[in-house]
This record gives C-alpha cells, structure tokens and sequence, in this order.
C-alpha cells in the first residue's frame, strides 16, 4: 500500500489495515505467539490447491500456526518421530487415537493397570459404539499373541502402570503385535520421551500428556501423538480435523518456555524420588516400594533394559494392618505433598488408591493400602521429614 493509497482512506479503514514498518534484523531465544483462526492466502490458486495432508501448508488456526508446529516438531524430536499432532489434553490424545485408528466391530486390548479415563473411555466405546474392549495381564509379555483376535486392531501399552508401576515387556508386546499387523499404540507420559522411547522398539505411536515433565508448571493442559510413520499420521491427522480438536497457541508458548529445562528438571525429581523410594523401603510401616529402579518391582528387568530413567512417580503399599481411614489421615497430615491429580510441577503430591476395584483382568497381589508419590522440586531431606511426621501423628 502506497502512502498516498493509505492518507486517502478513512481513519477506521487505516486502523483496521495498519501496515506497520518494522526494522529487520530482531532475534530472540522465543518463538513467537502466532495466533490466528483465520489464516489468509495470498491467491485463490493457493486456496483451491490445499492440502490437509501437507504438514507445510497452512490452512486454519485450528490445525496449526507457526507456534504450534514449533512445538509439534519439538515434542516429535525428543521422541525420535517424524510428526506429532498436539491436542487439549492428554484424554484428548488418546480419544484422537481411538478415534483414528478403529470403527464399530474392530477388537482393542488395554493393560489392566492402564490409566483409569483410558479404561472409562474403552468402556464408553463398548457401550455406545460397538466396538469388542477387553483387558489383558500388564505383565503378559508375548503372551499377548494368544489374545489377538482376527478383528483386533488396536493394543495399548503404558509403561509403567502410572499408579502400580508394572513396566511391561513392550519389546515382546510389539513383536506379537506386529506379526499380526495390529497397531500398538503407548502412554509413553511417565517417561517424558525422556527415558523411554518407544517408537525405537517399534511402537507404532507414542502418546503424551505434556500436561506433565513438558509443562513443568502445573497451569497446561495439553496432549500429543507421536508417530513415524506418515499414513499412520494421517489417519490421525483427519480424525483430529473432523472432531475439530485444537491447541491454544498461548499455551503453546508455556510449554515451549519449559522445554529447554525438562531434561534438568525429570533428572531431578528421579534423583529425589529414587531416595525417597530407598528411604520408605526401610520402614516398618511400608510392605513394599513399587518404584521401577527397585528389583523387586514387577517388570525391573525390562526398566533396567529400556530405561534411562524414572522421574518423580512411584507407590507404596502400607502394612495391612493399616486401616483406610488411617492412610487417609496419614494423606491428610502431610504438609509438603498437596493432595490432587496430574503431577510433573514442582510441587509434591500424595494419593491414596483402591486397586482391587481398578483391576478386572489381573489379580492384585497386595492387601494394604497404595499411596502414590510425586516427589516435586522441594529438598529430599524435608519431604522425608514431612512424610515421617505424618506417620507418626496418623499411624501412632
């Protein structure tokens, strides 16, 4: 626009198409926000010959700014993929899975010890929408083999078990999975894509909920699925657009903020967790530590095998001679460990849960209560203080 074109308009026109000059040459460490609904083409010829399957065009803020796909690559990298698509929230990632990968009449195997809205949303998907949901031993290896059926389509595998901690043989899994040209499918969230990457083993796609280690902040929401394979990639690249699932970029910008730091930040609750998990293992009051890195921890093998890591996650069950109502008290002295969902900020956090209602395919060996630990950002010394005190002032 020529100045004489732009002093000739009306003053709300030139504010409305404000042409600013700005000096070239600027850089910065951050990616810029990006945000747009609308994103506009330069032609019609560039409209009409659009592609949703071109990961380099842009097309709607809905699928994808600049900032977004900053992130996407990002998250793809640390993953050793070649895409990633980002969604709302960590459920929103594995409903894009579920919905990209199987129809009415296709057969899904999900862990016993899977993520509990995983399980309810299998359920939801049996009920309402004919789809064959059964649930199979985490520890079953390739034993696996023997529940494929000739419709299953879908196996999902979380290592480790995000409350029991069992680290499945996913090798094993993988290779049965594969004979019979099923797709496998990961909640690969405990990990970060950190210390655990799948797709080098073969699975097919990695799911995260970077709500966690990626956010580090406690305040976003946010998932991905992670793929190498690009048909793969496509088949949830058009369920997320036909469901209309998005990102906002500003939350984008959080989580980029943080990535540089994951790695320092996961290395530091592992090394805090760890002690603790060590610490627990020694007093009277606990029957037995659920921490990966641990022998005695079901699958320790297979963590020491594929494992760089475990971050801040792990449980422990109480001596049964402890009722729920003391574990409850016990939950409620500490002052260090807040009681919520979610983790992966820097604050601690203290769960109680009932596994035997969680469990329909495998039997729970245990009889005491689980408390599931995540050891945030705080000194090591004071949550074992915090942790005693609460012992003593709940279980006598």
């Amino acid at each position: 626009m020529t100045d004489s074109t732009s002093s000739s308009r009306a003053r709300q026109t030139r504010i409305v198409h404000a042409d600013p000059h700005l000096e070239p040459g600027f850089e910065s460490f951050v990616t810029p926000v990006m945000r747009a609904s609308t994103v506009v083409f330069p032609d019609l010829a560039t409209v009409r010959a659009g592609d949703w399957r071109d990961d380099s065009q842009w097309r709607y803020g809905l699928h994808a700014t600049p900032t977004s796909a900053a992130l996407a690559q990002r998250i793809a990298a640390i993953e050793g993929g070649k895409q990633a698509l980002l969604q709302p929230s960590g459920l929103s990632a594995i409903s894009n899975v579920y919905f990209g990968i199987v129809k009415t009449g296709d057969d899904v195997l999900i862990p016993d010890n899977v993520y509990s809205p995983n399980r309810e949303h299998g359920e939801w998907l049996a009920h309402d929408f004919g789809i064959s949901v059964r649930y199979y031993d985490p520890l079953v290896g390739g034993g696996i083999a023997d529940l494929i059926r000739p419709n299953t389509r879908l196996i999902w595998i979380e290592s480790p078990g995000s409350v029991t901690m069992e680290v499945p043989d996913v090798r094993a899994i993988v290779a049965a999975a594969r004979e019979r040209h099923v797709v496998t499918a990961i909640d690969n969230t405990y990990s970060a894509g950190l210390a655990f990457r799948p797709l080098e083993l073969g699975v097919d796609i990695s799911v995260q909920a970077m709500t966690k280690y990626q956010s580090g902040g406690s305040d976003v929401l946010m998932g991905a699925t992670i793929t190498i394979d690009h048909e793969l990639h496509l088949k949830l690249k058009r369920a997320r657009m036909r469901m209309g699932i998005g990102v906002s970029v500003d939350d984008c910008s959080l989580v980029l903020r943080s990535l540089p730091s994951m790695k320092a930040r996961f290395e530091a609750h592992d090394r805090t967790a760890l002690g603790l998990a060590r610490w627990l293992k020694a007093r009277p009051e606990i029957a037995a530590v659920l921490h990966p890195a641990l022998p005695d921890c079901p699958g320790h093998a297979e963590f020491m095998r594929d494992f760089t890591g475990a971050g801040g996650l792990f449980s422990v069950i109480f001596d049964e001679r402890y009722s729920h109502a003391q574990i409850d008290a016990f939950v409620e002295a500490l002052e260090l460990f807040a009681i919520g969902w979610s983790w992966g900020g820097a604050y601690s956090l203290a769960m109680p849960y009932d596994v035997v209602s969680m469990r329909t395919a495998s039997r729970w060996p245990h009889r005491g209560i689980l408390v599931r630990f995540y050891t945030g950002l705080e000194d090591e010394a004071d949550l074992r203080a915090d942790i005693e005190r609460a012992m003593k002032s709940a279980l006598g």
